[in-house]
């Protein structure tokens, strides 16, 4: 029979007391506690290594979606608007001029409107449409709850309604920091992918919708008319009133799009900008702080400034800036974010040399940019090089001496013979209302469209044709379609 010992004591007895051995019923006992003992330590361990194990497993709510959410509500903002509208009556006008100064105004009614924004920047900047803040004498922005919920007081920065895209300026207090939401890259889109809307349909405040992508080329509908703007992304992810410049976004929490319109004509149908259009227009609306000069590479505001694409021939192509480069420093300076970055960019205009430290596969770069006016590579040269048009943009006194109540598009003033725009039907005196879908503002945006095209590439143009009977110029639009060389 084994005989077990205490050995718990390392105390030897005194007086020299010899240690009794354990025999018989008292060492089955101990035994059989020691043993009991074991298999609680055993369950014990397996319970707490259950629940371990339990801790390390994700929430099976928190989904892609979710997370996703999470990642960008913090960037949502909600828009309010007021706009002072002048009512003019003839009765009060006639009081007013017989009374004179003695006859008080009554002050302009106010109209109010609601939409949705994205913080792209940590400084405050936020992009939504133009057509949410356009005229607007006041604009107020709200955080998502997740995003403190708190409110400010908002600078239109600047807009086009061509884009449909707006930049703000939150008033916040001197090194307040938000939330930036990230870009995706430019046409990095899955046909029929998980979508989400988010944004502040019907003043309701922060809301999701979840979809798909349903189409990555589409030209929704402008008052009414035919589907005639090319490249709105498509979803039926709901989109409401409200929901006008809040993001599309990914299930990685990047922004594919910005929301833009509902399809009233139809159920669940709903259009976004793609992001690709929204750098375009970013870097349009800070092309003014740039002085015209040509970059020629657009970056995605995030965290990290990364290159999302690089004009061929470009300066910025020229130095070695490629796709995928994450821009660190410019100039020897730390960018704070994407609108540091232009501003760094366009204080070098005088010198015309960037220095730029990139990161690219995990080594760091230097390169030097010298950028150069955008006159000298997008002018008329160029829009007749691809087309065999001479046009010129319509000043004042040219809309007056046509008779034209718009100075918007280009005049032909010439047509070269056995050109693309001859084979086209296109003739001196037509004026250019849209290069594929988009009115040409000036000679460099028209050229900068031009030169984005490769060569075969058919466009649609739109002209405008005026015809002179007697006194009268009528006018009538046409759509012709031209091969570029």
């Amino acid at each position: 029979m084994h005989q077990f010992t205490e050995t718990s004591k390392p105390d030897r007895p005194s007086g020299g007391a010899k240690v009794r051995p354990l025999t018989g019923l008292r060492a089955a006992r101990m035994a059989g506690g020691l043993a009991c003992a074991i298999v609680a330590v055993v369950l014990c361990l397996a319970r707490d290594g259950h629940a371990a194990a339990q801790a390390a497993e994700a929430d099976p709510r928190r989904d892609a979606t979710v997370e996703a959410v999470i990642r960008v509500m913090p960037s949502v903002v909600n828009i309010a608007t007021e706009t002072l509208v002048e009512v003019r009556d003839p009765f009060e006008e006639m009081l007013r001029d017989f009374w004179g100064p003695y006859y008080r105004r009554r002050p302009p009614m106010a109209t109010y409107s609601l939409g949705s924004g994205v913080i792209i920047d940590e400084a405050g900047y936020v992009i939504t449409n133009d057509h949410v803040v356009r005229r607007a004498n006041r604009v107020t922005v709200t955080l998502a709850q997740e995003g403190g919920g708190k409110e400010y007081e908002a600078e239109v920065i600047r807009g086009t309604s061509r884009s449909d895209v707006a930049l703000l300026k939150l008033k916040a207090e001197p090194g307040e920091k938000f939330t930036a939401a990230v870009f995706a890259a430019d046409d990095d889109l899955l046909l029929g992918e998980t979508v989400l809307a988010l944004g502040n349909p019907f003043g309701l405040g922060g809301s999701v919708s979840r979809g798909i992508l349903s189409s990555k080329s589409r030209r929704p509908p402008v008052e009414g008319t035919e589907l005639d703007i090319e490249d709105w992304l498509q979803t039926d992810a709901a989109i409401n009133p409200g929901n006008s410049g809040g993001p599309l976004i990914n299930l990685r929490g990047e922004v594919v799009g910005l929301n833009v319109a509902v399809f009233r004509e139809g159920q669940g149908i709903g259009f976004a900008i793609p992001i690709k259009r929204v750098t375009a227009a970013l870097a349009e609306i800070f092309s003014p702080d740039l002085n015209q000069l040509w970059f020629g590479a657009r970056l995605r505001p995030g965290a990290a400034l990364t290159v999302s694409a690089v004009e061929a021939d470009s300066p910025a192509a020229k130095a070695g800036l490629q796709p995928g480069d994450v821009v660190e420093s410019i100039n020897d300076k730390t960018p704070r974010g994407y609108v540091d970055f232009i501003e760094e960019l366009a204080g070098s205009g005088d010198r015309r040399a960037v220095r730029l430290g990139v990161r690219r596969a995990g080594q760091r770069q230097e390169l030097t940019v010298r950028l150069v006016k955008e006159t000298t590579v997008f002018n008329a040269a160029l829009i007749k090089q691809r087309t065999g048009l001479s046009v010129q943009e319509i000043t004042r006194d040219l809309a007056e001496n046509l008779g034209l109540i718009t100075r918007s598009g280009l005049l032909v003033a010439a047509v070269e013979s056995d050109s693309p725009a001859a084979r086209a039907g296109i003739q001196r005196g037509h004026i250019l209302l849209g290069l594929a879908g988009t009115v040409p503002e000036s000679v460099v945006h028209a050229a900068k469209m031009l030169y984005a095209r490769a060569k075969g590439e058919t466009v649609r143009v739109q002209v405008l044709v005026t015809t002179r009977r007697g006194p009268l110029i009528v006018p009538r639009r046409a759509e012709v379609e031209l091969t570029l060389r």
